[in-house]
């Protein structure tokens, strides 16, 4: 993914075909070292092609990708427009915080870390 973001930032900053040095420079400015391989078969995939066709396409891919949720996801967005939406984030806020005394008490340090 991260070589995609690479390629994708090159492209919008005016570089339409990026190369490797390209994308290994906007790799190394964040401090990652780029696998050959994967750099690579992505710049194999992407040379020559228009990014905005190519982003288009995988949206109405990914729109026949069931999500999940049914009912159930629609039910909790009801309950949320008829003004059970405060009722969700105080439990969310509670919820962050049990997490973080939780933490507090390993000390930072986890069992399986």
């Amino acid at each position: 993914m991260r070589y995609v973001a690479a390629y994708l930032l090159a492209t919008l900053g005016g570089n339409n075909n990026p190369n490797a040095k390209d994308i290994k420079k906007i790799l190394a400015s964040v401090g990652i070292d780029a696998e050959e391989d994967k750099l690579d078969r992505v710049i194999e995939e992407l040379q020559g092609k228009n990014i905005n066709e190519v982003i288009a396409e995988g949206q109405s891919k990914l729109a026949s990708v069931p999500s999940g949720g049914g009912a159930a996801s629609g039910g909790g967005g009801a309950a949320a427009g008829a003004g059970g939406g405060e009722a969700a984030a105080e439990e969310k806020k509670e919820e962050k915080k049990e997490e973080s005394e939780e933490s507090d008490d390993d000390m930072g340090f986890g069992l399986f870390d």
